[in-house]
């Protein structure tokens, strides 16, 4: 595959590893994958050519397209707020269920793409008249360098910057995107040990640990559990993800346990429902103040209630806010609880 010179950047994200072979390590996200000269990294979009690190699909898009903020789903970011979603090729994961396995499983290549300069993608949201730009559908870290770019651009004209993640990254990655003004980050979380070590070979503490990161330096952060049969739905596993959600990130990060469905190379049945409202019920036992369950046709599952007097505060359907009960400063009305809310709502 021959690049377009527009396509490839250089990249500051990587270290020597051997000064003579040229061999370098890229430090983009914690795979932290060793790559002689020629060789492209997991994610398919760095390369080491000679001996220095590229971005070889900078401004390549799969997809470009306005969505709601709570599909992400960010039910607490920019309530009801619209965000130009962009995306580009592959990901640093190889998730057999992956739900846009068609983008992350594939390779970037310019004769599909969408080429689009990050002053482009700004002006785009601004003419569309949204609130901010989410980088979602693959893993956006892989295209680090792109998303710092599109981030001095969309500060300037005062929109928001979020993005849909794996978490995957390395802490000096996370520096980065906060510097360059991204806020909103909704994290999945794949499971406990055994799911990451089985299908993913990687450690889930490191999202964790970056979420922690994210939520010390002033963003915000909602975690999303796929719940997926005989890979990471059991007792132990779902208690394992409620315990370090409160040890790592507290009561106030909304978690959303979300039904898997069949894709890629996984063909369990559908999440059974009464898994979904147990662990649930779990989570919401052990002191995690926002648990919402999504992928269902069950809308009074993804309303906000107030952890405190059990009022319905935010009422939401088909990925829209219908009704809004909070005061000016995001307290509950009947008791004045403090709803963790980044950012302002969205009348229509």
């Amino acid at each position: 595959m021959v690049y377009e010179k527009e396509y490839v950047k250089p990249s500051p994200f990587y270290e020597v590893y051997d000064e003579k072979k040229k061999i370098i390590r890229c430090t983009v996200c914690e795979r932290r994958c060793v790559l002689a000269p020629g060789l492209t990294g997991i994610c398919w979009n760095h390369k080491n050519i000679g001996g220095k690190l590229y971005n070889i699909a900078y401004g390549l898009l799969s997809a470009v397209e306005p969505r709601p903020i709570e599909i992400k789903p960010l039910f607490h970011y920019y309530p009801n707020s619209i965000a130009l979603t962009f995306s580009g090729w592959g990901c640093n994961f190889r998730c057999p269920w992956c739900q846009n396995y068609h983008i992350s499983w594939s390779k970037p290549d310019p004769d599909k793409s969408i080429y689009m300069e990050p002053r482009k993608l700004v002006e785009l949201a601004k003419k569309l008249k949204n609130h901010g730009l989410c980088a979602s559908f693959n893993e956006p870290t892989i295209h680090l360098e792109y998303l710092l770019d599109v981030g001095e651009y969309a500060v300037k004209q005062g929109l928001y910057l979020t993005m849909v993640t794996n978490g995957y990254m390395t802490l000096k990655t996370i520096k980065y995107l906060l510097r360059h003004g991204y806020t909103g980050f909704s994290i999945d979380i794949k499971g406990c040990p055994y799911t990451y070590k089985k299908y993913l070979s990687a450690n889930p503490l490191i999202i964790y640990r970056n979420t922690k990161t994210i939520l010390d330096h002033g963003g915000h952060a909602e975690m999303v559990y796929l719940v997926v049969p005989k890979a990471n739905d059991w007792r132990e596993c779902y208690e394992w993800i409620i315990d370090n959600h409160l040890k790592y990130l507290g009561e106030n990060v909304p978690l959303h346990i979300n039904r898997y469905y069949p894709a890629n190379k996984y063909y369990e049945p559908p999440t059974n429902i009464s898994k979904l409202v147990e662990i649930k019920r779990e989570a919401e036992k052990a002191g995690i103040d926002y648990v919402y369950i999504g992928n269902t046709p069950y809308e009074e599952y993804e309303y906000t209630r107030c952890p405190r007097c059990g009022k319905v505060l935010i009422v939401r359907r088909n990925y829209r806010v219908i009704k809004w009960n909070l005061t000016k400063d995001h307290r509950c009305p009947r008791c004045g609880y403090k709803i963790n809310i980044y950012g302002e709502y969205i009348h229509k």
